[in-house]
């Protein structure tokens, strides 16, 4: 039997499944933003993943990207294919991945058309996403993030 709240064990189900050794932890203070998630770890904003649900021509898409960085709407509707992207309604982001407005994890995305993550994550060893909750992170390899995350690389963020 899991201790983790169950839309934190989702996402430790999704990392068993895809045999990723990966961190999964609690911090009792929170980690709501990039910069409280970064305290809390002892890493760098660039470091944090922020995964944020858009709506691409209609369809939710999530971009991961740096905890240090903005989304360039532009650049996401272009690596889309799409005409258009718009930040996601909290109801939209809760029906696309199955996760409250600032508990997103990046997998499992159920709902989720495409996940598109920015290249500049790759430079690190390792990243921190959401495990699913506002207290729970996952300490992740960037390419182990990209394949279970069935991510595409692009630039998405504004320069």
């Amino acid at each position: 039997m899991s201790t983790w709240p169950e839309p934190v064990e989702r996402v430790a189900a999704a990392l068993r499944e895809a045999a990723v050794d990966a961190r999964l932890e609690e911090f009792k203070e929170g980690t709501p933003t990039a910069g409280a998630a970064a305290r809390a770890v002892g890493c760098k904003r660039a470091e944090i993943v922020k995964s944020l649900v858009f709506v691409c021509d209609g369809r939710p898409v999530l971009a991961l990207v740096p905890g240090d960085k903005r989304v360039d709407a532009n650049r996401l509707s272009t690596a889309a294919g799409a005409g258009y992207a718009r930040v996601a309604k909290p109801e939209e982001v809760l029906a696309a991945t199955g996760f409250e407005p600032g508990a997103v994890a990046p997998f499992p995305a159920p709902n989720v058309a495409r996940v598109l993550m920015d290249r500049g994550l790759l430079r690190h060893e390792l990243v921190w996403i959401g495990a699913g909750s506002d207290r729970h992170m996952a300490g992740i390899a960037p390419l182990d993030l990209v394949r279970v995350a069935k991510a595409e690389i692009g630039d998405l963020t504004e320069s």
